[in-house]
């Protein structure tokens, strides 16, 4: 295709007639109008549009000159063919395993990868450029992590850490690598980092504005408007009332498979773990056994993913006055070892739902795009390279369980978890007493968990003055549940949770 107008005169027709030839391309082979990466070169690709507004970009702007491979939009990538590349140093780790380290979460900040493994080894061969000529601690790719770590940790602004990359390329001999600004610096860092979503959502956690609500303004529920409303009591179009901020997982689960040894320890339940009877990781729990014998399909691929997540609500600001609530939610993935899978560079920000309210029971319209790419997983992801095992393969994965404390747990599934009926396992029968002068309920039957002939069992003063002798309930299976939420049981469940949306 043809590609000259890209250094054409913004105002000739050449350029005109190029930039929507771009535009139908992309179009066509991403099959969306409203959410493509825009190549100006203040956007260089990190932020996504529709076709109006990328036009726009383009003619103000310019497009960025450098972006000659249109990977992005569906160009085919360039690879090496040599199939034996991966990304791996000659000590067996990872080369970007350092990156994921010190950008942690940071990394969202920048656009995605493609999936060709090539393109990331092209990528990371680059950043294995000594910082300067004879110098040995850094390269060009970790000396600029950690200085986009500085940033991130410090709170930076754009110019300031600008002014930093220039004094630091003066302090350094010279032929040093540094990037001279913010600008380049993103442009090195893009190819590791990965694509974020921000949703527009409902202040009174109504809806996300996505899919069949995303050109709305108001809510269809609530019918309160989609923007800000100012001191003056005028709406700023534009500026939106309550933000949501995606993090896919899809493509951060593909880049952990290119990884040499990611992959690698990704199958250590099955290939290496030892077999002795004790519960010393999830892989011995009855959940990983109940889903490995419902559907042995599943379980026959040890690269499968189980996962687990966990969300709670935060005061983000120093201000202990302050009630402001925001809410992380965090997926963990079980396939690791135990000494990897609880480390902080495998854990994965998928959503972050500011305040300054706290969702509560709403927390499920917050859910949605997750549960989404819950249900893609569940199907398969084709096409996924594993670079130890040198082929591509069909990635899936399940949620196995949630982390919580007791008000989160609450949320998430719907239980009703205060008053007289508290108890998920009780349910109905919970056994409540409200006290007389304190005016707070308390739960008296824990005793019948004890063995039956336990000697709390019978005392009576220590307790509530009789003996009991009652035994545990049955926990309610899943079945059990969704029948009772569908049959208006309102008594123990708030609502139907949105993870029976799941095919497990």
């Amino acid at each position: 295709m043809d590609k000259s107008w890209m250094h054409s005169d913004r105002r000739s027709k050449a350029h005109e007639f190029g930039v929507e030839a771009f535009l139908n391309f992309a179009v066509e082979n991403l099959l969306t109008t409203t959410h493509i990466r825009c190549p100006c070169v203040k956007c260089v690709n990190l932020k996504l549009f529709g076709v109006g507004i990328i036009r726009d970009h383009v003619y103000f702007n310019g497009i960025d000159q450098s972006y000659k491979n249109w990977t992005f939009h569906g160009e085919p990538w360039e690879a090496t063919t040599n199939a034996s590349r991966n990304v791996e140093e000659d000590d067996g780790h990872s080369r970007y395993s350092f990156v994921s380290e010190e950008i942690d979460m940071d990394d969202n900040d920048f656009g995605d990868f493609g999936s060709d493994p090539y393109e990331f080894a092209n990528v990371i061969g680059d950043g294995d450029q000594p910082v300067y000529p004879g110098c040995r601690k850094y390269t060009k790719l970790s000396a600029l992590v950690k200085l986009y770590n500085l940033k991130a940790k410090h709170g930076m602004s754009d110019v300031c850490f600008t002014e930093l990359l220039i004094l630091q390329g003066d302090l350094l001999p010279e032929g040093n690598t540094i990037p001279t600004s913010m600008y380049e610096a993103k442009k090195t860092l893009c190819a590791l980092g990965l694509s974020y979503e921000k949703m527009h959502a409902c202040p009174n956690d109504c809806i996300l504005y996505r899919k069949e609500y995303e050109d709305s303004t108001n809510c269809p529920t609530c019918g309160i408007s989609r923007w800000k409303e100012g001191k003056d009591s005028i709406l700023k179009e534009g500026v939106p009332a309550k933000v949501v901020w995606y993090f896919p997982p899809i493509p951060r689960f593909k880049r952990m498979f290119q990884s040499h040894e990611t992959a690698k320890s990704l199958t250590w339940h099955a290939a290496k773990k030892s077999i002795d009877g004790q519960m010393s990781h999830p892989a011995d729990s009855p959940s990983w056994k109940l889903l490995d014998d419902k559907w042995p399909e599943f379980g026959n691929e040890p690269r499968n993913l189980r996962l687990a997540l966990s969300s709670d609500g935060f005061n983000p600001h120093s201000s202990l006055s302050s009630r402001y609530s925001c809410w992380p939610v965090i997926l963990v993935t079980y396939n690791l070892p135990p000494w990897l899978c609880m480390k902080r560079k495998f854990m994965m920000l998928t959503l972050l739902i500011s305040g300054p309210k706290q969702p509560g029971n709403d927390i499920d319209v917050y859910l949605e795009p997750l549960i989404d790419d819950l249900k893609s997983l569940w199907v398969g992801i084709r096409g996924v390279y594993d670079a130890h095992n040198g082929e591509y393969f069909t990635l899936r994965a399940a949620l196995m369980w949630t982390i919580n404390d007791f008000p989160a747990y609450g949320n998430l599934s719907g239980c009703v978890v205060k008053g007289y009926k508290a108890c998920p396992i009780c349910g109905d029968d919970t056994p409540s007493h409200r006290l007389k002068n304190g005016h707070k309920i308390c739960y008296i039957g824990h005793r019948k968990w004890l063995p039956i002939n336990h000697p709390y069992r019978r005392q009576r003063a220590a307790f509530n003055g009789k003996p009991e002798y009652g035994i545990p309930p049955e926990p309610l299976t899943g079945e059990e549940v969704l029948h009772m939420v569908e049959n208006g049981d309102r008594v123990c469940w708030k609502k139907k949770s949105i993870f029976f949306d799941l095919e497990y």
